[in-house]
């Protein structure tokens, strides 16, 4: 990275980057207090940035967090493991680009609401702003005069995403670009997750190298274990196929669905069940669509699962699947689930994708992009080859293990609030 980067990792002890990121007796954020706000999803649900608090709070920093309320998370404010958290409602998800506005418009009341009742209360110097959307910079301008740093945590490549979701361009898209420019322009620091989303910070956001750290979504290995399998998963067949993430229209479940029906129908096999985990706007028609192509008795849909259903079913799994649509917002964003399926220790199929690739390496085989055809084959010739699958696994869990956990992101994270404050 920069020269900056590497004093900052000097100054971390050294059992910062393995055990379970204990930062002993030097504390590089103490005095310091952060202010995060992510929209999205509700802490600590949302396990990047609830593995952000945590690291900051351990570093000694004092951290609030304002985030929607959720399923689960509905009290409007909790102290956990010393992160104080700030929740508000949302109305029900946008739809088109006229809900997303509402629920934009109703979000940013919230949060400078809530912005300002912790400013006047606990304080913060430093505020992290979490998208999507790129709209955060709004809240962050309101406390410049008071010195206040922003820090841009670039989860999602929001023009790239508004034409995964609607299929095009025109006025909204013109806007999502113009955030974003305001957004990079704002920050005193970005946060990409991953290199494609670094070169954007450098390109469109013509920010300056020095001032854009890479921390990557790893899993927290002391929280993603194997559990003991557990058959019952598997609806009485030979195999069970798993799948985590969101339900919506740029995951291209429907693709995997097509590539099911191909397993079932042309190629004859009744011996692999799938089980696709979470929630979204689309799960009631991905169930009507594996309903109307006859598919639905070797498809679990679990919804929102509690993590131990989730650990147990990927602990059964005989590989994942990722069937992310192949665009320009997918090809470059990573997903969660790869790195999730690597700590596990599950071999994995997925579309080729950049940062996909970049993540699995050896881990997954690579179907031919949005080609469902393709997907179901190297789904069955994978469950037919165990010695394959086995390899895959080892060396998955090896790069988790070795490059892409959490312990791994911990000193580019503390750099980049180092940096804010040069």
């Amino acid at each position: 990275m920069t020269e900056g980067l590497s004093q900052s990792i000097d100054a971390l002890p050294a059992q910062t980057l393995h055990n379970d990121y204990e930062f002993g007796a030097r504390l590089p954020l103490a005095g310091r207090k952060v202010l995060i706000i992510v929209e999205n999803l509700p802490l600590p649900f949302d396990r990047r940035v609830w593995q952000e608090a945590k690291t900051l709070v351990k570093a000694g920093a004092l951290v609030s967090v304002i985030c929607p309320t959720g399923r689960g998370y509905e009290k409007k404010y909790e102290q956990l493991e010393g992160v104080h958290i700030y929740r508000h409602g949302l109305p029900v998800d946008g739809v088109g680009p006229l809900g997303f506005l509402r629920e934009y418009s109703v979000a940013l009341f919230w949060e400078t609401l809530l912005a300002w009742k912790i400013f006047c209360t606990r304080g913060f110097d430093v505020i992290q702003g979490c998208n999507p959307p790129d709209l955060i910079f709004l809240i962050a301008l309101q406390f410049r005069i008071f010195g206040v740093r922003f820090i841009f945590d670039h989860h999602d490549i929001n023009p790239e995403l508004y034409e995964a979701k609607f299929g095009k361009r025109g006025f909204f898209w013109k806007l999502m670009v113009l955030f974003e420019r305001i957004t990079f322009k704002m920050a005193r620091v970005s946060i990409a997750t991953n290199e494609s989303y670094r070169e954007i910070a450098l390109t469109r956001g013509k920010m300056y190298p020095e001032n854009v750290f890479v921390v990557r979504s790893g899993p927290d290995l002391s929280r993603l274990r194997p559990v003991e399998a557990n058959t019952r998963w598997k609806n009485g067949r030979r195999y069970l196929v798993g799948y985590v993430g969101v339900m919506g229209e740029q995951e291209g479940i429907d693709l995997l669905i097509d590539a099911i029906h191909y397993i079932v129908y042309k190629q004859g096999r009744e011996d692999i069940q799938f089980c696709l985990i979470g929630g979204g706007p689309s799960l009631n028609g991905l169930k009507a669509l594996s309903v109307e192509k006859k598919v639905d008795n070797f498809i679990t849909f679990t919804g929102r699962a509690p993590d131990h259903d989730l650990l147990e079913i990927l602990s059964t799994a005989d590989l994942g699947v990722n069937p992310d649509r192949v665009n320009t917002m997918n090809d470059k964003s990573t997903m969660n689930k790869i790195m999730e399926y690597m700590a596990l220790g599950i071999p994995i199929v997925q579309f080729d994708v950049t940062e996909g690739r970049f993540s699995a390496m050896d881990a997954s085989l690579y179907a031919n992009p949005n080609d469902s055809v393709d997907m179901a084959r190297k789904i069955t010739t994978l469950l037919d080859d165990p010695k394959m699958r086995s390899e895959m696994a080892a060396y998955g869990q090896n790069r988790v293990e070795t490059e892409l956990s959490w312990n791994h992101q911990i000193a580019p994270l503390i750099a980049a609030y180092q940096q804010a404050f040069v």
